[in-house]
């Protein structure tokens, strides 16, 4: 548990050694792997188990003395176990926050009074333990690197001296090395996903670079060099001691704004380094920052100037057309990110001349000359004047900026002039509200002075330059200015706050809130980049988010659920926004009078629904039925989208299903199923296929007519909802009534013509849909023969090369080859050379319906013999090795109906099947065991003619 904790675990960056375990996906799981060993102990090893820990487990626990119960004595906020060690202290003790535990038997006791909160307990307990077991066995049991001697220093021990204690310790500190090789293997799984760099990346970008770099007003880097022109033969530069810890080499690299930076190139990353050893030749290795995935990725985040001049570069995209792969990393600069509507703003381009333009323009034009050249009291009255404007009008920000205004009001804020500041912000707000200014505020400059005004001591101020951020930050280059100018660390301070939760605030709280909340509204715009998102991750946003999360005033909270529903497309958000608990809040908040908070707080859900702890919390928190309630609110479509989309990924928990049943929810869909905008069409309909999976529903969605319009959807053209409206089509069609209004209202034949559709989510749910559809047709035969090309058009699709596409064409295949007239028209097509082609897969999933599908197949002419032709045989038989017992039992019977040729068992017998059947010929799952023992009869008889035409 140390070692993994030491070097597996991810920590947060702190200088004095006291980083906290960060909310991550790695984290999570090692940490529930560390519960479960913890919860399990009592029962697994008893005698260990009442071991009293050498020293206690000390943390600040989120527990109050109310949960715990039998077998503890509580006294108002303190609480020690009725459970004793041998000096008569208790076993675990609890005063005021600080929780201190002395043997595994009251850990296990206490993680299961934890509940849900038992995640957050351990990460707090390991916090505040850095290595538990010299906590739990003593300082000789320490985590060393390097060679860790002390499992022999215990065999010696135990050898010499006969102590029950020592021979304790030694059997705790086998269990707890074991747990820690556990961790540090699932750890690696994590680990192995991460992007590993090596020499040859590392040289074409420096490479790169150097041809970019030099002197200049427009060159990327003033300077970068290698700090040895040695290379060893793997193409490395670090010294070989260096080598083994995954560094391949060191750069010094001089931009045009920054000291010199000292980095380390390394398998994992780029990062900085301690630089230069004063004195000595050599360098400091310690890793100085974070790791970045590239040397470009590392100066974004340091040099301003670096992405402005590398912006300059636009031919860099075309430098060689043999460079072009390297060089395509440097025209993402405007970086990755989840926007969408608002991805690139593109200004529109004022109309010039200056025919019929009203008072207002001229009447700013004469204020200028004021605001331009006046003492710092008539540049007062003038702002002050301009305020007297409309300004929210179009003509009154144009003006603005035509005459040169803007400029003015930018360079104001870089004054010492409170007043001033505070009066040109006060403008600057109000006009950024349009597109032309926010790129002319951008590009004149503004960004980066309102970032520094951040840190004013004037609360107003601070408010005004937030506020005008939130406004500007709506497009990408925006965003990249406020962080690259440490904007997102400065606004996620302006969270801080003692007065959150206060009902009634004195005025100094109200002022601190309403930071918070400008604070928040720039958050949310700059969190639709996923570079910012990570940002206000690392600079502790999510707890503070979280803390706002539980106060009642909308104006606050709007803001801040728009900044978490943004963010919740990040797995380490959803994760946070979990563990942190929020779901509570969020959930409370969906009864709201506000609309736009409703609508946040439901498209929060909807992004962290995707995961099952998340599903039960809402239902557990009460939240299930205030959506169903939302439904009715059909006019706002914004609202509805969220709130559909809310409950379509709730329905993926049947428990959720239920509750929305006696909710009437499926009802309420269906009602909602015509003139909606896709958006919304799109979450109804899947949510109406995660509830069709219930034969319940299937019903219900047929008495309420909702057949007819879901069939209607499946001649749209939104991929997305194609792929829904197959999957709830499909579903319905398991019901034999449901199948015939499908047949009726022509719904196969649609569905068959989606298989032509060049999506291959849509192809696959097209054809997973027509499987029921088969099984549930009346002349489901004939049926398949009216589609002209059909049965082509099914048999080329096992040419696709997604495994998806193919598993569920193999299902249909499947279900078409029960018809004899069917099955000839595609062996005719080709069908069992296609078949035989995919046999070599180790997909689970395609092996299943691969099977079952030759298995159909071979009832047809000379299929058997073709299929062992086509060396289909021999791949089968591994299928047997296979820990799925649905493909154990189609693979039987594909080998059962092959085996029906003599060559087939040949082939069989050569690869060892008669041992792998013999296994599962006890199955307790009888079809299974008929087709095995069916499969070894046919070999055993084959082989008794054999002997019978040698010997006679």
């Amino acid at each position: 548990m140390g070692a993994a904790l030491a070097r597996a675990a991810q920590w947060t960056a702190a200088g004095s050694g006291t980083g906290t375990l960060e909310i991550t996906p790695l984290n999570e799981s090692l940490l529930n792997q560390i519960i479960k060993f913890a919860e399990d102990f009592s029962t697994r090893h008893p005698r260990e188990a009442a071991f009293v820990f050498r020293e206690p487990l000390e943390w600040k626990t989120q527990l109050g003395s109310s949960v715990f119960g039998e077998g503890y004595e509580i006294n108002e906020a303190t609480v020690q176990s009725e459970a004793k060690g041998e000096d008569g202290q208790p076993l675990l003790l609890l005063t005021a926050s600080t929780l201190r535990v002395r043997s595994f038997d009251q850990l296990s006791c206490l993680l299961q009074i934890a509940v849900e909160r038992k995640l957050k307990e351990a990460q707090a307990c390991l916090e505040a333990n850095r290595d538990p077991i010299v906590k739990i066995l003593g300082p000789e049991y320490g985590t060393v690197e390097g060679e860790d001697m002390s499992m022999l220093h215990l065999f010696d021990k135990v050898k010499k001296d006969d102590d029950p204690e020592t021979e304790m310790k030694m059997r705790i500190f086998l269990l707890l090395h074991q747990l820690d090789l556990q961790l540090l293997n699932s750890s690696l799984k994590h680990i192995s996903q991460d992007v590993r760099l090596n020499p040859a990346a590392i040289n074409n970008e420096v490479n790169l670079l150097k041809n970019f770099s030099g002197e200049g007003e427009d060159t990327v880097l003033e300077s970068l060099k290698y700090t040895s022109d040695y290379t060893f033969s793997n193409g490395c530069r670090a010294p070989p001691w260096r080598q083994v810890h995954g560094e391949i080499c060191y750069l010094v690299i001089k931009p045009h704004d920054t000291d010199p930076l000292y980095i380390t190139c390394s398998t994992a990353g780029v990062f900085l380094n301690g630089g230069e050893i004063n004195g000595k030749d050599g360098i400091d290795y310690e890793r100085k920052s974070d790791v970045y995935k590239d040397i470009v990725t590392f100066l974004r985040e340091r040099s301003p100037r670096f992405v402005e001049n590398m912006a300059k570069q636009s031919d860099l995209a075309s430098f060689d057309g043999h460079e072009r792969k390297t060089s395509g990393r440097f025209e993402d600069v405007s970086e990755s990110s989840s926007e969408t509507e608002e991805d690139e703003e593109q200004p529109v381009r004022h109309q010039e001349g200056n025919t019929d333009l009203p008072s207002e323009y001229w009447g700013i034009q004469k204020l200028a000359k004021y605001l331009k050249g006046g003492n710092p009291t008539a540049t007062v009255i003038a702002l002050c004047s301009m305020r007297d404007f409309n300004l929210a009008q179009e003509t009154c920000q144009l003006a603005i900026r035509d005459i040169g205004c803007l400029e003015v009001l930018i360079n104001l804020l870089d004054t010492e002039e409170i007043k001033c500041q505070i009066g040109s912000l006060k403008i600057l707000k109000e006009i950024s509200q349009n597109t032309l200014i926010r790129h002319a505020i951008a590009d004149l400059g503004g960004l980066q002075i309102m970032v520094k005004i951040l840190d004013s001591p004037d609360k107003d101020l601070k408010c005004l330059a937030a506020e005008t951020i939130a406004n500007v930050a709506r497009f990408k280059r925006a965003r990249r200015t406020v962080r690259q100018h440490g904007g997102i660390k400065r606004l996620v301070g302006l969270l801080e706050c003692i007065s959150v939760g206060s009902t009634s605030l004195t005025p100094y709280q109200a002022k601190d809130t309403e930071i918070a909340r400008c604070g928040a509204l720039a958050l949310w715009s700059c969190s639709k980049s996923s570079k910012n998102k990570e940002a206000i991750r690392k600079a502790g946003g999510i707890p503070l988010l979280g803390r706002w999360l539980r106060c009642s005033h909308a104006n606050i909270l709007t803001p801040v659920v728009g900044t978490l529903q943004e963010c919740a497309s990040e797995p380490s958000y959803r994760l946070a926004i979990r563990t942190e608990g929020m779901i509570e809040n969020l959930v409370k908040n969906l009864s709201s009078e506000h609309e736009e908070l409703q609508m946040h707080c439901a498209s929060a859900i909807f992004k962290c629904a995707e995961d099952k702890e998340t599903r039960d919390l809402v239902r557990q928190h009460g939240g299930l039925q205030p959506l169903s309630v939302l439904l009715g609110n059909a006019e706002n479509k914004q609202l509805l989208a969220a709130v559909t989309g809310a409950i379509w990924k709730c329905a993926i928990s049947g428990e959720n299903v239920s509750k929305f049943r006696e909710y009437k929810v499926i009802e309420a869909l269906v009602g909602l199923l015509t003139d909606q905008p896709e958006e919304v069409l799109v979450n109804i309909v899947g949510a109406l296929g995660e509830c069709c999976q219930e034969p319940i529903n299937r019903t219900i969605i047929r008495k309420c007519d909702g057949i007819p319009p879901l069939v209607k959807l499946l001649t749209g053209t939104d991929q997305a909802l194609l792929v829904n409206v197959t999957k709830a089509v499909g579903a319905c069609a398991t019901e034999p009534e449901n199948m015939m209004i499908i047949d009726r209202l022509d719904g196969v034949r649609l569905l068959w013509s989606l298989l032509k559709n060049p999506n291959p989510d849509v192809q696959a749910s097209a054809a997973w849909a027509i499987c029921p559809c088969i099984e549930n047709a009346k002349d489901a035969g004939e049926m398949v023969r009216s589609f002209v090309g059909g049965l082509e058009l099914i048999v080329n699709l096992l040419k696709s090369k997604n495994k998806e596409v193919l598993a569920s064409v193999c299902a249909a295949i499947t279900n078409i080859a029960k018809d004899e007239e069917n099955l000839a028209v595609i062996t005719d097509h080709g069908v069992v050379p296609l078949l035989s082609k995919l046999a070599n897969t180790n997909n689970d999933k395609l092996r299943r319906h691969l099977a079952e599908a030759i298995s159909h197949c071979c009832m047809w002419g000379s299929n058997r013999v073709a299929f062992g032709e086509t060396k289909a045989v021999a791949p089968l038989v591994r299928y047997l090795k296979s820990n799925d017992p649905s493909v154990h039992r189609a693979t039987a019977q594909a080998l059962y109906q092959l085996s029906e040729d003599p060559n087939n068992c040949i082939t069989m017998h050569e690869n060892g099947v008669v041992k792998l059947l013999l296994a599962m010929v006890g199955s307790t799952d009888e079809t299974l065991q008929e087709a095995a023992a069916g499969c070894i009869a046919n070999i055993r008889r084959l082989a008794l003619a054999t002997e019978k035409a040698k010997y006679g």
